[in-house]
């Protein structure tokens, strides 16, 4: 009898039935390579989108890719310790601004105004329903503050610095808003306070929002010295403090608009009398902060306005740390999820042994009418792609949905954070690759089986009962 060549057409026919015949085994087979490609998808698009998002805000520009910029004058404290390049002296003014926003590779540059300035909270400091309804984190705070009151009252006017930014471009700046919201563009009555303030207060960071709606005064001091006596005015305004932020634009408590803090610097530096002027820096600005066109310019942009004349600092080292940390995360991830569909993979093999088992005397037929090895192992193989394909387009559109909800949670605690969301898309060649990767290894996980079948006698296979 010659040999008959069991067409791929058969070989699919007999796959199905068998899968049909031991259904509940083929289910859990199936669900089994489904929960592996699902949690393989789910870490890969989790790990990959939060690479991209931090990544997409280093190269494309923004707080992350910043460098601050201060005269040379200022005050050594002003600048951060990350890693700065001191320049020659210079004052930061409109021109300078001009010509460091011309320089290659630089997208924008904030000007930034800060203001000595004495500080009254009002008394109390907090609204006393909101404080009620925010416990602090941890449960347990002091019984008193530095300045030696209660927390939650009003501590003693303090000095400390106004930092006036541009309101309509603080995207561009390291201010993430904690709670209320930032102050209105060019605004001379509204503030945000920093959680250097609520430590004043005695507050957790969690109870920030009790602050926000209250009132404090401010006032930018003028020395007056007749020789005799020296006496202190201020120029004093008062300002509703509508948000909390943590920002890193330059130290300082209160951050405001920069006309404002232009007006209070403008009136410290320009009273007094006799020898009673306040010694202040007298740069139109205290700062920039420039933002690169992406991290790979940074290094070259702070050489550039290293040689234009000022003192520069940029987190070079952190960002090149995040982007390796980011790196080994994505890696691990992945890792546990190709270790989940091996596992899947080898409930497919132990699955297959089972069914040649149990399908001897259906091999023991197909060879005695002239079955070839292959076409055996054709049907045991495409018995393994089958419960592969459709465990990974299972397990894909499940690690879709699994990252779908953790994106909604993210977004929820960014939008606390005062963050922008990330915006969860469909990566096709994660999508397909899921797909094709547990069918692949589906496959090499039947090889094993389908080569027993194959290798099966046809009189040990008609022997069986």
């Amino acid at each position: 009898m010659g040999n008959t060549a069991v067409t791929w057409r058969d070989a699919a026919s007999l796959a199905v039935k068998n899968l049909r015949r031991r259904f509940g085994r083929s289910v859990l087979t199936v669900l089994a390579v489904a929960l592996a490609a699902t949690l393989l998808t789910a870490l890969v698009i989790i790990a990959g989108t939060a690479r991209t998002r931090v990544l997409k805000e280093l190269a494309d520009g923004g707080p992350l890719a910043g460098i601050k910029v201060v005269a040379a004058e200022a005050d050594p404290g002003q600048v951060d310790n990350d890693d700065a390049r001191p320049g020659p002296p210079k004052d930061l003014d409109e021109a300078s601004r001009l010509r460091i926003a011309g320089l290659p590779g630089v997208a924008a540059v904030v000007p930034l105004v800060s203001s000595q300035t004495l500080i009254v909270p009002p008394d109390p400091p907090v609204d006393p329903e909101v404080l009620a309804r925010l416990p602090a984190d941890p449960p347990t705070t002091p019984s008193t503050t530095a300045d030696g009151v209660a927390p939650g009252r009003a501590p003693r006017p303090f000095s400390d610095t106004l930092v006036g930014v541009d309101l309509a471009r603080v995207d561009q700046l390291p201010v993430t808003v904690l709670a209320g919201r930032l102050p209105a563009a060019g605004t001379l009555v509204e503030v945000d306070v920093t959680q250097g303030y609520l430590e004043r207060l005695g507050l957790a960071r969690n109870q920030a929002a009790a602050v926000v709606g209250t009132e404090i005064t401010m006032g930018a001091p003028r020395v007056f010295d007749d020789g005799l006596e020296t006496r202190f005015r201020g120029r004093w305004v008062k300002a509703v403090v509508v948000g909390v932020v943590a920002q890193e634009a330059a130290r300082g408590q209160i951050l405001g608009s920069i006309e404002s803090a232009r007006l209070a610097k403008d009136w410290t530096a320009a009273g007094g009398t006799g020898d009673g002027r306040l010694e202040i820096p007298t740069s139109p600005y205290s700062g920039l902060f420039v933002v690169a066109d992406g991290i790979d310019q940074i290094s070259a942009v702070r050489q550039a306005i290293t040689e234009v004349g000022f003192a520069t600092t940029a987190p070079e080292n952190l960002i090149a740390s995040v982007q390796r940390y980011l790196r080994v995360v994505e890696i691990v991830l992945g890792a546990i999820g190709f270790i989940a569909l091996i596992i899947a993979s080898l409930g497919i093999t132990n699955a297959l042994l089972a069914s040649v088992r149990e399908r001897r005397r259906e091999i023991g037929v197909l060879k005695a009418i002239g079955a070839r090895d292959r076409d055996v192992m054709r049907v045991f193989l495409l018995d393994a792609s089958v419960l592969g394909f459709v465990g990974g387009v299972l397990g894909t559109v499940a690690g879709f949905a699994t990252a779908l909800g953790v994106s909604q949670l993210v977004n929820r605690y960014l939008a606390d954070q005062g963050l922008a969301g990330i915006a969860l898309g469909v990566p096709l060649p994660i999508v397909i690759g899921s797909v094709v990767g547990s069918t692949l290894l589906a496959l090499c996980a039947g090889a094993l089986p389908a080569r027993r079948a194959a290798r099966m006698p046809a009189r040990d296979a008609m022997e069986a009962v």
